[in-house]
């Protein structure tokens, strides 16, 4: 997977998205949010990103530089972001350690970071639009990994996790052509989870297009809008208290 395509082909479509839109129109699955905001959040994350990148260091979002678009320069302002943090990679090296919310890790890390930021909240506001969502089988598939990578890394909660120790929750996407990659085994585990790509029997098995099973894993759409095989109760456990 190309991460660095992945980042620029996502902003292009959300930006796109701003082009035309009304930015006060509220954003449902960003409860409390308007356009204007949810694409704020997006560019100046990438240049928050970018920064962290340069410096190695956690930074403060609200003080990066060119943090904020300038007036009737949204869609601009938007498309600059990948490139900012795209430059800032190829400043420090793509294997420079850096700061990020998981522990160091190498500063490409922040490149599909982003690519699957700008995907999901493409889809926020494609649905605050009234749109459909598309994504690539294969660009969804790894950001559901990618989305896997991130829990996984989270501190153990065990008085409410996600799964309970040992249940299993077995995700298979239905598109052609994605082999293993389209299968995620999560397992509960000291109030954390392990994962890994697999077939194997779980406690529920849920199944469709991998940009589907995304957005749902993202509490993008309902629990119900993919089909469940098994311990529905699990899934809307894990669909509880998974989120960030």
């Amino acid at each position: 997977m190309d991460h660095a395509a992945a980042l620029v082909d996502e902003n292009a479509l959300f930006a796109a998205l701003a082009a035309s839109a009304d930015p006060d129109a509220p954003v449902p699955t960003c409860p409390g949010w308007v356009l204007k905001q949810l694409f704020r959040h997006v560019g100046r994350g990438d240049r928050w990103a970018a920064t962290i990148v340069r410096t190695g260091q956690p930074a403060d979002p609200r003080e990066v530089a060119d943090g904020r678009p300038p007036d009737g320069g949204l869609v601009d302002w938007l498309l600059g972001g990948p490139q900012a943090m795209l430059d800032a990679v190829a400043e420090v090296g793509p294997d420079t350690a850096v700061w990020t919310f998981t522990g160091p890790r190498p500063a490409s890390w922040w490149i599909r970071r982003r690519a699957y930021e700008a995907l999901v909240h493409r889809a926020d506001a494609a649905l605050a639009l009234g749109l459909d969502f598309a994504a690539p089988a294969e660009r969804a598939a790894d950001g559901l990994s990618e989305y896997f990578d991130l829990l996984a890394a989270r501190k153990p909660d065990p008085d409410e996790p996600a799964l309970a120790d040992g249940a299993v929750l077995h995700l298979h996407a239905t598109d052609d052509g994605l082999g293993t990659a389209g299968e995620w085994l999560v397992r509960g585990t000291g109030g954390g989870v392990v994962w890994e790509h697999g077939h194997g029997k779980g406690d529920v098995a849920v199944r469709g297009p991998a940009a589907d099973l995304l957005l749902a894993v993202m509490h993008r759409r309902p629990a119900d809008s993919v089909e469940t095989i098994g311990d529905a109760v699990v899934w809307e456990r894990w669909l509880a208290r998974s989120g960030f």
